[in-house]
């Protein structure tokens, strides 16, 4: 189950929320979601590379909200924000409603996001840099950032190889099919000369024990409770390495020390 069923579809309603926050009767349901599809392929295209991790996209009564979440607002902001109206009048023609509203969220640590790790990687790739170095790397700054684990598979012909493969390179740990543990997945391509190159990300964050808030924009990771939880939990740990120190070693140079002191006149 966990390795053929998708990290986030598995766990919506249970730590995640959807990404898609409206009603649709019947009727009109086939309608919106087409339209869903048009406004994130659309986005996706016009800001190549503003580090989008994730379109959120809310309606209500004849008001469309398109939240992006990004690890670069300045790109996508502009020069006094002239960027934003001109992405926004696109979309009222695009979608044929007059009342569109753009959010941008930062994401604070980009190390931590599946999507903007994986697209890393996928650049690195086209521009020729070696993927088992690409990867490692990515590796490294997602753990350094405090994940649990980080696991990143690339198919296809790596190195330009004449017969396609699959390599894994994987860190920590990734238990997938803990449903309380926030792992962030992502799948996305690299287009190279000699083919395309697949890349899967996925990355622990941790156990989330609490309620989560399962609104699609809530940024943070962890809630600040289990946050606060593992603080207190290292610390007391810290305190309890420390008293073991002590009483290990406390003194213990002193009475080798001594030793020698006490027997110093029985040496020669």
């Amino acid at each position: 189950m966990g390795q053929k069923a998708n990290p986030i579809g598995n766990r919506l309603g249970i730590i995640r929320g959807w990404e898609s926050n409206w009603y649709g009767n019947k009727k009109d349901f086939a309608a919106k979601l087409i339209e869903d599809n048009k406004i994130r392929t659309y986005l996706n295209a016009r800001i190549n590379k503003g580090g989008i991790s994730k379109i959120v996209i809310e309606r209500t009564l004849g008001k469309l909200i398109i939240t992006i979440h990004t690890s670069k607002p300045g790109i996508i902001i502009g020069k006094g924000g002239g960027e934003v109206d001109r992405i926004k009048e696109e979309l009222k023609k695009l979608t044929g409603k007059e009342d569109v509203q753009i959010n941008i969220l930062e994401i604070r640590r980009p190390e931590l996001d599946a999507m903007i790790v994986a697209d890393t990687i996928a650049r690195q790739i086209e521009n020729r840099i070696n993927y088992k170095r690409a990867i490692k790397m990515s590796i490294a700054s997602a753990l350094r950032m405090g994940a649990e684990g980080i696991k990143v598979k690339v198919s296809g012909r790596l190195g330009g190889a004449e017969i396609a493969r699959t390599e894994e390179i994987k860190q920590g740990r990734v238990p997938l099919h803990t449903f309380r543990m926030d792992i962030d997945y992502a799948n996305v391509f690299a287009l190279t000369v000699y083919g395309k190159i697949g890349i899967k990300v996925w990355i622990c964050k941790g156990e989330i024990l609490t309620k989560r808030d399962l609104n699609p924009n809530f940024v943070g990771g962890k809630s600040d409770v289990s946050d606060r939880r593992e603080r207190r939990e290292h610390d007391r740990r810290d305190d309890r390495r420390d008293r073991r120190d002590d009483r290990r070693g406390g003194g213990g140079g002193d009475r080798r020390g001594g030793g020698g002191n006490r027997g110093g006149g029985g040496r020669r």
